[in-house]
C-alpha cells in the first residue's frame, strides 16, 4: 500500500471560516495553522521539541537562506531539513523569491529566473523555477513553494500585471521541475502562488492560470508588503473564492493576531510570519487582552503571568517582573521565554478558531476577540 502523499479534508465551515486537516507522511496539519519561521534551521530561540510542545504542527523553512548558508547540497549530504535540525514534522519551505527581491544585491530579473549576489558575502547566484524546486527537494521539503516575483503594491499596474504574467510562466516551471524529482514528489506537495497585488481583475487572472497547471494548494501572495490591514482584507474580501475549494489556502507573512483573525473570517487556511519570535526577542508579548511592552517600567514588580488565560510554561512559572528585569538587562533567557510564551499565544489562537468554527460560534469567538484585543494594550 502506497504510503499517504497529501490530502486535505475540511471538518466544518463557519461563515467562511473553515477548519479541516491535511495528512502527509510526516504527520497531520490541523487547519487553520500557523507555522512558526525557521528561517536557517532554527525557530529563533527555540528548541524544536519546544516548538512542538507550543502546539505548532508545521515550521517553515527558507529556501534563500539555507541556499547561501549552509548550502542546499550540504543539508542534503547531512540528511536532509529535518534531521539536521531535528524536527520531524512537516515543513513548508518559500520559494526564495521574495527574499530576492528584498534583501538581496545588484538583482537581475530574466525570463529565465533571476541572477543576484548574496547578502552575505556577495558572492553571485541564479535561481531559476527549476533550481528553486531543486533546492527545495535537496532540503527535503514536504510543502513546496512555486518560484514566484513579488513586486511592491504601489508599483504602476502594467508592472504587476507583467510581473504576475512572469510569476504565472514561472508557476508552470515550478510544476515541471517538481515532477521530474519523482521520488522527492512521491511524498511532498507543490502549492501555487496568487499574485497581483491589490487588482482583483489580475487575482482572477492568476488563479485561473494556477487551477489550469494545478497544484496540491493555493497561497495568496503579494501581500503584508506595507499595503495595511485594511487594504490586505480587501483582497481577502475575494481572493481565497477564487481558488478551489478543497485545497488549503495559504496566507504568506501574516500576521499580527488580529491579521489573522480577519483572514480565517475571509477563508484562509494557513500562515507563517516572524512577527511572535521577532517581537519575543524585542520585548513585547502577545496576550489575549492584547500585546504588552515588557521594556514598561510598570511591569518593574509586577508579578502577575504575562497573561492571565494563558497556561503555557513561561505564564505558569514566571512573572511580568522577572521577564521585565532580563529583558532591561538584555539576557539572552528574556528573549527565549516571551518568544516562547507568544508562540504558545498564536496557536492557542489558532485552536480557540478551529474550536469555534466547529462549534458553529466563529463570528461570537472574533468578536470577543477583537473586543479583549484591540481594546487593550500596554
Amino acid at each position: 500500500m502506497t504510503a499517504l502523499r497529501f490530502a486535505f479534508t475540511l471538518h466544518a465551515t463557519c461563515g467562511k471560516a473553515r477548519t479541516g486537516t491535511i495528512r502527509m507522511q510526516r504527520g497531520e496539519i490541523r487547519t487553520p495553522a500557523f507555522m512558526p519561521v525557521g528561517t536557517a534551521a532554527t525557530v529563533k530561540a527555540m528548541k524544536p521539541e519546544a516548538v512542538r510542545q507550543t502546539g505548532a504542527d508545521i515550521i517553515l523553512g527558507n529556501t534563500y537562506h539555507l541556499m547561501l548558508r549552509p548550502g542546499a547540497e550540504r543539508v542534503a549530504r547531512l540528511g536532509g531539513l529535518h534531521h539536521f535540525m531535528n524536527w520531524e514534522r512537516p515543513i513548508l519551505t518559500d520559494s526564495g523569491g521574495y527574499q530576492v527581491m528584498s534583501l538581496s544585491e545588484l538583482r537581475k530579473l530574466t525570463e529565465q529566473g533571476v541572477e543576484f549576489r548574496s547578502h552575505l558575502d556577495g558572492s553571485k547566484h541564479m535561481i531559476t523555477p527549476e533550481r528553486s524546486m531543486e533546492i527545495q527537494r535537496l532540503l527535503g521539503s514536504d510543502i513546496v513553494m512555486a518560484f514566484d516575483e513579488c513586486p511592491r503594491a504601489d508599483r504602476p499596474r502594467d508592472e504587476i500585471a507583467a510581473s504576475m504574467e512572469l510569476s504565472m510562466r514561472w508557476a508552470k516551471r515550478s510544476r515541471e521541475g517538481f515532477d521530474v524529482g519523482e521520488e522527492h514528489a512521491s511524498r511532498a506537495a507543490l502549492f501555487g502562488i496568487q499574485q497581483g497585488a491589490l487588482h482583483e481583475d489580475l487575482r482572477r487572472i492568476s488563479a485561473d492560470k494556477l487551477i489550469d497547471v494545478g497544484f496540491d494548494g493555493y497561497a495568496v501572495g503579494g501581500l503584508a508588503v506595507g499595503e495595511g490591514q485594511e487594504a490586505m482584507f480587501g483582497v481577502l474580501d475575494y481572493a481565497p473564492g477564487m481558488l478551489p475549494v478543497d485545497r488549503p489556502r495559504y496566507l504568506m507573512g501574516v500576521g499580527k493576531p488580529d491579521d489573522l483573525v480577519g483572514a480565517v473570517e475571509r477563508g484562509i487556511d494557513m500562515f507563517d510570519c516572524v512577527l511572535p519570535t521577532r517581537s519575543g526577542r524585542n520585548g513585547q508579548a502577545f496576550t489575549w487582552a492584547g500585546p504588552l511592552n515588557l521594556r514598561n517600567a510598570r511591569f518593574a514588580e509586577d508579578t502577575g503571568p504575562l497573561d492571565q488565560r494563558c497556561q503555557c510554561p513561561v505564564c505558569t512559572t514566571y512573572s511580568r517582573a522577572y521577564i521585565y528585569h532580563l529583558v532591561k538587562s538584555g539576557e539572552m533567557l528574556g528573549a527565549m521565554l516571551v518568544t516562547e510564551h507568544n508562540l504558545g499565544f498564536y496557536q492557542a489562537l489558532m485552536g480557540g478558531m478551529r474550536t469555534a468554527i466547529a462549534a458553529g460560534t466563529f463570528a461570537d469567538f472574533a468578536a470577543t476577540f477583537r473586543r479583549d484585543y484591540l481594546g487593550h494594550s500596554a
